[in-house]
């Protein structure tokens, strides 16, 4: 069978070495014979493996003490409700940075619980090109109560490398699509919260990364499960978390260490974006429309100057074991998705691809 390299924006693929670990623990976990997901989470043995699981994360992310590390339900969508619910009180408005789709649904879903003023930094050049206001020019209020944003939309393939100065407003950043694949000062956050499903593992576990100051300030109606005051008195258990997925992301940053921690992730993630950047840019057959500052390292999209072989380019793709490849149905074209899981033999076989795809349609 052709080796598969997956290149869906989420569920995205995991680690080899974490999927062969996990199959190897499936019915009988630590001797205990029983799978991990079938035991208690109160249990010793699994509380042990989640405190270890919370222990190598802040290490990844050098997260400080007066930080709470939060497993929750609900994924991205969740903390849409749950950030305002918790951070946004009464008389307050609170900023949202729109970049793209995620930032988009996020200030729509914030837009219930309180007052939102929207910016907008998406620019559209009469070249064509999309680009962004720069972090110093957003007009953001200094009395917020807090600042969203998005630095990687995965829809659009657009990234926002500069931490913005918010003046001492807390900044909360959704961090699905780049959370562990590069290097960020978490001192420079009030919150960070990330859907598993992209560099985490499995979907139904969503990572939140809270300042202790933020805590206790809920909004009334904020239901038991959302509130991370909460979660955060309860380690994470509350009811019954998401055990298996929770599990599944204590491998993954097991995997990360090994391989050498989140500066060596992000030197990879570097070389797989340029290699296929570079492919793209150096043929007219291919297509990227985001100024190259902007450029996604984990989401990339491209077109085919002839939209007409569009399905053709997907099907002999497939067949050569390159899948998921297709854009978002928002914008059209192809996506490629290299989140850390993705080796670079990968992004090499797709290069190889487009080039004899390109050249056998000319």
């Amino acid at each position: 069978m052709t080796e598969v390299f997956n290149f869906c924006a989420g569920p995205a693929m995991l680690p080899k070495a974490v999927m062969t670990k996990a199959q190897n623990e499936f019915i009988n976990w630590n001797d205990t014979g029983s799978s991990v997901m079938e035991l208690s989470h109160r249990s010793s043995i699994y509380m042990a493996m989640a405190a270890e699981a919370e222990a190598d994360l802040r290490d990844l992310m050098a997260i400080p003490d007066n930080y709470k590390v939060l497993f929750c339900h609900g994924g991205g969508r969740g903390q849409f409700s749950a950030v305002p619910l918790n951070l946004l009180p009464q008389g307050k408005s609170a900023d949202y940075i729109v970049n793209g789709s995620w930032s988009k649904a996020a200030a729509a879903e914030a837009k219930n619980f309180g007052d939102i003023n929207v910016i907008n930094i998406r620019e559209e050049r009469s070249d064509g090109a999309t680009s962004l206001t720069a972090v110093n020019q957003w007009p953001l209020n200094n009395d917020a109560a807090y600042v969203h944003y998005c630095p990687n939309e995965t829809v659009d393939g657009i990234e926002i490398n500069d931490i913005p100065d918010t003046h001492g407003v807390p900044l909360v950043a959704d961090m699905s699509s780049t959370i562990l694949s590069h290097e960020i000062d978490v001192t420079k956050f009030g919150l960070i919260y990330a859907g598993a499903q992209k560099n985490i593992g499995p979907s139904g576990l969503t990572l939140v990364i809270v300042h202790e100051d933020l805590l206790g300030h809920a909004q009334l109606a904020t239901p038991c499960i959302m509130n991370y005051q909460t979660s955060a008195n309860n380690d994470s258990m509350y009811n019954t978390p998401p055990t298996y997925s929770w599990y599944l992301a204590g491998l993954v940053f097991k995997w990360l260490k090994e391989l050498g921690g989140v500066k060596a992730i992000a030197k990879i993630n570097k070389e797989k974006a340029d290699l296929l950047y570079q492919t793209i840019d150096s043929s007219n057959f291919y297509t990227n429309n985001i100024e190259q500052q902007y450029r996604s390292k984990m989401n990339i999209p491209f077109w085919l100057t002839d939209e007409s072989l569009n399905e053709k380019f997907l099907i002999q793709a497939e067949q050569q074991g390159l899948t998921a490849l297709k854009g978002h149905r928002i914008v059209g074209g192809m996506r490629a998705s290299i989140y850390n899981a993705m080796p670079i033999e990968g992004v090499q076989a797709l290069v190889d691809f487009m080039k004899k795809f390109e050249k056998g349609a000319r």
